[in-house]
C-alpha cells in the first residue's frame, strides 16, 4: 500500500528559523502582523497574530525559566524556533515560540490572532496540544509562520498573569495590536 504524501500548501514566504534566532524583545514585536498557520488535515488555516507576550530568561520572575532548567523548561534553552507546550490549569494548553541562541532560555506566548482572542482558545482553535512541544516551525510538523506583508502598529501593556513575579510584573512586554 502507497504511503500517503501530506500536501502542505504555504501562500507566503515562510519565516525562517533564523527569525527566531534572536532576543525575544526584537522578534516579540515583529511577529505582529505575520501568519501563524496550522495544518489540519487537508486544510492551511491562517491567523494573522495580534497579541503576544514576552519572557526573558532566567532573571525574569514570570519566565518559567526563572527557577533554571529543569524537565518542563529544558525546551527554552533549545535556539530559536522551536515551539514550546505547557499545560495549564489542568484545562489548557499555551503555545509559546522558542527565541534567542541555545541556552539563553527566552519565549513568545502568543495570545491571540484576528480570529481568536485568548491563547488557551487559540490552542483550542487551532488544534494545538502537547504533541508540539519541541518541534520546530515548520509545515512539516503542521505549524510554521508566514510573512503577510502587514505591519501592525502597537502598544505595549504589562504581561497578564504575573502579579508573583514582583518587579518583573510591570515589564512592559505584552505586545498588542491596535
Amino acid at each position: 500500500m502507497a504511503k500517503e504524501r501530506r500536501q502542505i500548501t504555504v501562500l507566503n514566504p515562510i519565516v525562517p528559523l533564523s527569525f527566531f534566532q534572536q532576543d525575544v524583545l526584537d522578534v516579540a514585536p515583529q511577529l505582529l502582523g505575520k501568519y501563524i498557520v496550522r495544518k489540519i488535515k487537508n486544510e492551511s488555516i491562517r491567523h494573522i497574530v495580534t497579541e503576544v507576550e514576552a519572557y526573558r530568561g532566567e532573571e525574569d520572575l514570570a519566565c518559567h525559566a526563572s527557577k533554571g532548567k529543569t524537565p518542563r523548561t529544558r525546551i527554552m534553552y533549545l535556539s530559536g524556533g522551536h515551539i514550546y507546550v505547557y499545560f495549564v490549569y489542568g484545562m489548557y494548553y499555551m503555545l509559546n515560540i522558542v527565541t534567542a541562541e541555545e541556552e539563553n532560555p527566552q519565549a513568545i506566548l502568543i495570545r491571540g490572532t484576528n480570529e481568536v482572542s485568548g491563547p488557551s482558545r487559540l490552542t483550542r482553535a487551532l488544534q494545538i496540544d502537547k504533541t508540539f512541544n519541541e518541534k520546530k516551525l515548520m509545515p512539516e510538523t503542521g505549524l510554521w509562520i508566514e510573512e503577510s506583508g502587514i505591519s501592525l502598529p502597537y502598544k505595549t501593556t504589562p504581561r497578564i498573569g504575573v502579579n508573583y513575579a514582583k518587579e518583573w510584573k510591570n515589564k512592559l512586554w505584552r505586545y498588542v495590536a491596535l
